[in-house]
């Protein structure tokens, strides 16, 4: 299942800050539609993705009916985003466990 959406990154403080871009509830509704064939347990859902040049794997984190896509220094960093950065999601959810990665 390829996605595109745009969306806000936000940060979550906690022992450590993490940072992530919630997925818009059209988007969530979709992904929720194929859950069930792609999760490999607690919910999380294994994706590919990209902002702008930066390619990655990661898996999307279930949030009050949602979705997080999770956004780790390796793809912030070299694009210098922030709390509040408006970014272009593409995405892709693995539907085949054998071969998600997290």
């Amino acid at each position: 299942m390829d996605l595109v959406f745009a969306g806000h990154v936000i940060e979550w403080r906690g022992p450590s800050p993490f940072y992530f871009v919630p997925v818009p509830a059209e988007q969530a509704a979709d992904i929720r539609e194929v859950a069930a064939q792609a999760s490999y347990g607690w919910g999380v859902v294994p994706v590919e993705a990209r902002i702008g040049n930066v390619a990655f794997a990661t898996s999307l984190f279930p949030k009050d009916g949602g979705y997080l896509l999770p956004l780790k220094s390796s793809v912030r960093k070299p694009q210098d985003l922030a709390a509040g950065d408006e970014v272009s999601v593409e995405m892709t959810v693995r539907l085949d466990r054998r071969t998600a990665r997290a």
